[in-house]
């Protein structure tokens, strides 16, 4: 790894050496636009001292984007995981390490740790800003591996537009007709507008959304219908008390509901269920905003979110048997934050208070509310020497009832010597701290085979009284490490460059390592007598996850832009690795006889690939035509200690690695009328053991109308 560090480097000062020096504007509409995410203040993204994203509106619609899933998967260094809805691995760090946030604040509600991006429609949304690297310093838990904040059209003019997709397609021929009774269908409308009445400026949008979801039995290629409905209502409300004054008041309401059919198999038992699921969530987010004079600027933020998660299946076997499984969570938050500017620095102070409920069947009732309080302050400083130099420094404390407190430093440095070419570096520390789920759960899944899973804070005492019982066949090693969990830490460090060989050509390139400790893992601790697992949670793992990213934009043409990215990434289980190195992890090798395992053997951490590009073609006419293709490519990767060494490694169970291709074009047509048209997974690619969820081919048309 330290030769591919070099290497970059190498490439970055060799292209400083040939940088032209010249007075023409570079990419300026780029470097001007602004970014809130990164400092949580207004910032032009050429003076951003950390690895930052933006995907713009327009981006979104050309895409023929329906949910967030959608675009973020087409995005570079970001992958797409399938267990328990779709959540995003970045830097190769799990979903439960990507902070997820509308408008600046957080959304909960939140299955083994993974937020399900499916439930954000993109509609109304003006951009979405990725942040990657930790950013506990600013927004404490779950921000270990990064964020993503959704932010809204805020936009109050007057307009009212409506918009109709269409898709259709059957992945068991490959192709289908639009309306034939055989096809898998996709409908989403959209209605949005706004209004300033009395200098109170209103907006309002609405999505509705089907699609014939589709999974599949294990062990087969049987499809199993699952059809989804989700519903989302968001109101905004601006309203200017003075020039100095004003309020902004976010309302939003979401409903999915999901038509369900499982067939599970677990210790040699095949359990089939049918029923539904039905998630509710609920958003309101008020802000006081104040100028107290060109060097001051304060916000009180208030925020409170309710969401509702419920399942109901029944089984096929036995009729008048049921499993519920209900989970509600309620998030309360008050905060301030006020800036401070002068000369050439900046300093953003604030702080707040949170309050986190759960309620759930899977801890022990649900009218028993799990409360965690937190208290939190922030602190950042952002200097300008020199007009080519900015330096942000910052730190966050957090003080948790349940847990000990985390203390978030972060140092960042851009350098922008010439017009063509700028370097930026960071150094932070994330924290994740243990969730409700790893304290408090106590969940036996009946509909998966019996297997039990027990929060940390019960499971000693639960075990003891089973095995007190009779009912505990064997105790596991992993028993002894139980204890009370500690936040999960990171350190991450991230060096880039950005360089402009020619004014429509640029090379975005960065590198990274999170260090990672106290790693909270599940682990099998005891096997009742009935063959059940039974697992719960520890602090075992120290890794680590490095690689490099390098983006490149070129407008090669008027009319014709490319873009591509790729992301190198290696992870390990230092534990692991240690043992792999002194030579006590062995492999059987196909004729049986156990050898030593080779250090490039071992491939690390699971479900990451070492490998992921993408790359998009973007044509676009001032007749306002465009059309655009999209290719998306992920390495394999492992999923199992399939020869159970307690490592992976070559020799283990392999998903294979596979490509998506997306295209779409559209037409912006007279009288306000637009319309569009494409293909999603144009190669019909599928794995219905590794990628369930991944729909097949879906053709789509679609047509959007400003009335106003």
């Amino acid at each position: 790894m330290q030769r591919f560090f070099l290497y970059i480097f190498s490439l970055i000062f060799s292209a400083n050496a040939v940088a032209q020096q010249d007075s023409t504007s570079v990419n300026n509409n780029l470097l001007e636009e602004i970014v809130v995410t990164s400092t949580r203040t207004e910032m032009k993204l050429g003076n951003v001292a950390v690895p930052v994203k933006i995907i713009s509106q327009k981006t979104i619609q050309q895409a023929g984007s329906l949910r967030l899933k959608d675009i973020l998967q087409e995005q570079s260094g970001l992958y797409i995981t399938n267990g328990f809805g779709a959540g995003v691995q970045m830097q190769g760090l799990n979903p439960d390490y990507t902070l997820i946030l509308l408008n600046g604040e957080p959304l909960v509600g939140r299955t083994a740790g993974v937020f399900d991006i499916n439930r954000i429609s993109i509609g109304n949304i003006k951009k979405i800003e990725i942040v990657k690297g930790p950013s506990s310093s600013l927004y404490g838990s779950e921000a270990m591996a990064g964020v993503i904040n959704i932010i809204t059209d805020n936009s109050f003019k007057k307009n009212l537009e409506a918009s109709l997709r269409y898709g259709f397609g059957n992945p068991n021929k490959g192709w289908s007709s639009p309306f034939s009774q055989n096809s898998f269908k996709n409908i989403d409308f959209n209605i949005q507008g706004a209004a300033t009445i009395n200098k109170t400026g209103i907006q309002y949008a609405s999505n509705i959304y089907y699609l014939d979801g589709i999974s599949y039995r294990p062990f087969s290629t049987d499809r199993i219908p699952q059809p989804q409905y989700r519903i989302a209502n968001q109101l905004q409300i601006n309203h200017p008390f003075s020039e100095k004054t004003k309020l902004s008041i976010l309302l939003r309401h979401s409903l999915d509901y999901f038509k369900q059919e499982f067939s599970v198999t677990n210790n040699g038992n095949i359990i089939k269920s049918f029923g539904r699921e039905a998630n509710n969530d609920i958003n309101i987010n008020p802000v006081i905003t104040h100028q107290f004079n060109k060097r001051i600027k304060s916000s009180l933020r208030l925020y409170t979110t309710i969401y509702n998660g419920s399942q109901r299946l029944n089984f096929e076997n036995k009729p008048d048997s049921s499993y519920i499984d209900e989970f509600r969570q309620n998030f309360y938050r008050v905060e301030n934050q006020t800036d401070f500017s002068w000369n050439k620095s900046r300093m953003t102070i604030g702080g707040g208070y949170t309050i986190d409920q759960a309620r759930s069947t899977r801890y022990d009732n649900i009218s028993n509310t799990k409360q965690n309080d937190i208290v939190y302050g922030y602190v950042q400083h952002e200097w300008t020497p020199h007009n080519t130099i900015s330096v942000i420094s910052g730190f966050r404390y957090d003080y948790n009832r349940l847990f000990a407190a985390a203390f978030s430093p972060k140092l960042a440095l851009r350098y922008r010597p010439t017009e063509r070419i700028s370097f930026n570096a960071s150094i932070g520390r994330g924290f994740k701290a243990p969730d409700f789920r790893q304290l408090y759960l106590n969940f036996t899944n009946i509909a998966a085979g019996g297997y039990s899973v027990l929060g940390s804070i019960d499971a000693v005492r639960i075990i003891n009284e089973l095995q007190t019982l009779g009912q505990i066949a064997e105790i596991k090693s992993d028993f002894s490490r139980l204890s009370s969990l500690k936040p999960e830490f990171s350190t991450g460090i991230n060096i880039g460059a950005t360089y402009y060989p020619i004014n429509k050509l640029s090379f975005t390139v960065n590198v990274f390592r999170n260090d990672i400790s106290e790693l909270i893992d599940s682990r099998q601790v005891a096997t009742r007598t009935n063959g059940g697992q039974i697992f719960s949670y520890i602090n075992i793992k120290n890794a680590y996850t490095q690689g490099g990213e390098i983006e490149t934009n070129w407008q090669a043409l008027k009319s014709l832009k490319i873009s591509a990215g790729y992301q190198l990434l290696l992870t390990a289980d230092k534990d692991e690795l240690s043992k792999v190195k002194e030579g006590k992890v062995y492999v059987r090798n196909p004729n049986g006889i156990s050898r030593l395992i080779n250090r490039n053997e071992y491939v690390g951490l699971p479900n990451r690939s070492k490998h992921m590009i993408n790359l998009k073609l973007n044509y676009e006419t001032a007749s306002r035509f465009f059309a655009t293709v999209r290719l998306i490519y992920r390495s394999r990767w492992t999923v199992a200690d399939s020869d159970g060494n307690g490592v992976h490694n070559l020799q283990d169970e392999h998903a294979k690695g596979f490509l998506l291709t997306n295209i779409s074009a559209g037409k912006e047509l007279k009288n306000g009328i637009s319309i569009n048209a494409g293909i999603d997974n144009l190669l019909n690619y599928q794995d219905a053991t590794y990628l369930p969820n991944l729909q097949g081919r879906m053709i789509y048309f679609g047509i959007r109308y400003k009335l106003i």
